[in-house]
């Protein structure tokens, strides 16, 4: 049984969708490209409708007195060929011409669109079978198959524009199916579901709404199409030479170009008129949508309310550390991280974040899932997600505000002075290239290496990172390689290019026990080779023991405790550490520092000391 206050619910929607479509025909009346092409568009259509009702004459009345007359009051615009009236031929002709165009453009929309709509809604076999269908039309050559129709089913332009249809239904089905498929599984759609709307009305009311102004777009287009097709194919001779149109009088206008050039002139000016005209309504038309989109993005941009951040305490352990005297690389103060809400307000995921990270240093970001430490290291590196923002605070990086500088700016600093290691080695290197390729292209546009300095590096830096066989990886594809050394290629990738901060977001997450020991290994080795500063992001206490200098302890979005390693595993203050502690790292005896910690580190794993 559907219920009354989500259908009532729809019918609100249709009707803000009616007061949107208004809207955005009064924006797009205020383009003077897109009035002088609807103006002219629809004195086409008034042409076709109405215009053999003013005709002069009958188009096809010949008269051999009158063979490429000029023009007179009798014929306005002369004779061609056979003594028939021009002007009458160009407004029968109009009729046609612009029928037969919109027969391939309602067969197109009717199979594209419908298509479209059912697989990107249905997906599963449905999905399948219409891509491979799509797919086979979109490869047929087209003007073969119009020669091959005209030769087996005669001179019909009712049946060739009908044909022309299905071949450009692929048209309208990618970009159907593209917009259904990223709607179908949002809320408001489920929403409808649950309350228990039909499939169809579900469609009509919310799917179809999204698709409406791109549809009408590419209408636009493959109208000009057709219409040039149509021409195309009239004035090869390949048309019905029964019934006037502006490719076959642009065909009759040809056979006398010596004698009478203007008969060309006039077909010529209906046809590239009307495709300019269709071309400029499409580009006016998606210069609206998307400025609309953009529009709403600013005004709801600046709406957002900022939120008020009160500072709270952090308890810090103020022991002396050996990078007190170090040159400071990051510093992260009052950072405040939130995301837009559709009343104008902003949730806060991080707020009055504060560390610093020195040269040479190793700081953990340690807390249970959902404390915001993967959001603060995403801050550093500008690589939110869409939606979020930083709302508060500073993260300076060697001088440099990164909240605040501009993207050309972040892009120079990614990947050659702030590396990233993610926490997922398989799904971040793209299945079609080789590791090679992933380890040459960033180190060419960094460095400005050549192609053999820069292979020649990325191998030096496979054995670096302990790859059995450089070279065999190097030509290997992702899927030919373990997890580990997927890590591993990624941890090469991430410090070929010298950086000075690397950010490591659970870099042995995926991997097992004896894996993750030798990856972390290797970064506390390339960390103190290159000298770098690094933020680790982990929830396992037994690597915050095993490679960080420093610690920062992190909670609903707030760092509540910092400090160094040894004081705060020796004497934790705040009840959420406790508490830490206390579910996973009972009698864990504190580590050593400096140069003892390879002799004198906790004997338990990684994995024992996770945070669950």
């Amino acid at each position: 049984m559907i219920d009354p206050l989500a259908a009532d619910l729809t019918d609100e929607i249709a009707a803000a969708t009616q007061r949107s479509t208004r809207s955005l025909l009064r924006r797009l009346l205020r383009k003077p490209i897109a009035i002088a092409s609807l103006s002219f568009l629809v004195l086409v259509v008034l042409v076709a409708i109405v215009g053999p009702l003013l005709a002069p004459h009958s188009p096809d009345t010949a008269s051999a007195a009158d063979v490429l007359g000029p023009i007179t009051g009798a014929h306005p615009l002369g004779t061609d060929s056979a003594g028939r009236d021009v002007l009458s031929r160009l407004l029968f002709a109009t009729r046609f011409s612009i029928a037969g165009a919109a027969l391939a453009l309602v067969v197109a929309a009717v199979i594209g669109v419908t298509g479209g709509l059912f697989a990107g809604y249905y997906g599963r076999w449905l999905e399948g079978t219409s891509a491979w269908i799509a797919g086979l039309i979109q490869a047929l050559p087209g003007i073969v198959v119009l020669l091959a129709a005209r030769a087996v089913l005669g001179p019909s332009m009712w049946t060739s524009m009908a044909i022309f249809g299905i071949l450009l239904s692929p048209a309208f089905y990618r970009l159907v199916y593209s917009t259904v498929s990223a709607v179908r599984d949002e809320l408001y759609v489920d929403a409808a579901r649950v309350s228990g709307l039909s499939d169809a009305r579900i469609i009509t009311r919310h799917i179809l709404t999204v698709v409406r102004g791109p549809a009408l777009v590419q209408a636009s287009f493959v109208t000009g199409v057709a219409i040039a097709i149509q021409a195309g194919l009239e004035f090869l001779g390949l048309g019905d030479l029964s019934i006037p149109t502006w490719g076959g009088m642009l065909n009759d206008g040809f056979a006398s170009i010596y004698s009478d050039p203007l008969l060309m002139l006039w077909p010529s000016l209906a046809i590239g008129l009307t495709c300019v005209s269709l071309v400029l309504l499409a580009n006016a038309l998606r210069d609206t949508l998307e400025r609309s989109g953009s529009r709403r993005s600013r005004r709801r941009e600046r709406a957002l309310v900022p939120p008020v951040i009160e500072p709270q305490p952090v308890l810090r352990h103020d022991g002396v550390s050996r990078f007190a005297d170090g040159d400071v690389l990051l510093e992260i103060a009052g950072l405040a991280v939130g995301y837009g809400q559709d009343d104008g307000t902003v949730k806060t995921v991080v707020e009055d974040v504060s560390l610093t990270v020195h040269r040479g240093e190793v700081h953990g970001l340690i807390g249970e899932s959902g404390s915001g430490k993967t959001q603060t290291a995403w801050s550093v590196l500008r690589l939110l997600p869409a939606g979020g923002r930083i709302v508060g605070g500073s993260i300076v990086f060697e001088g440099v505000d990164l909240a605040t500088v501009s993207e050309t700016r972040m892009n120079e600093l990614r990947g050659a002075r702030i590396a990233y290691v993610p926490q997922e080695p398989m799904s971040n290197l793209d299945a079609t290239f080789t590791v090679g390729s992933q380890l040459v292209e960033p180190m060419r546009v960094k460095l400005g290496l050549n192609r053999r300095q820069a292979t020649a590096r990325a191998l030096e830096l496979l054995e670096r990172v302990g790859i059995p066989n450089p070279p065999r990886t190097f030509r290997s594809y992702p899927h030919e390689i373990s997890g580990g050394m997927a890590q591993r290629v990624l941890i090469a990738g991430a410090v070929s290019c010298d950086p000075d901060l690397l950010i490591a977001d659970e870099p042995t997450t995926a991997l097992d026990v004896t894996v993750q020991a030798d990856v972390l290994d290797l970064l506390r080795g390339l960390q103190e080779e290159r000298n770098m500063g690094m933020i680790l992001v982990t929830h396992n206490f037994g690597v915050v023991a095993d490679i960080c200098d420093t610690v920062s302890v992190m909670r609903a979005g707030r760092i509540v405790e910092t400090g160094g390693i040894d004081d705060l595993f020796a004497r934790p203050q705040h009840p959420y550490t406790q508490s830490l502690f206390d579910a996973v790292l009972e009698d864990l005896p504190a580590r050593p520092s400096g140069d003892d910690r390879s002799s004198s580190a906790p004997t338990r794993t990684p994995q024992e000391g996770a945070v669950r």
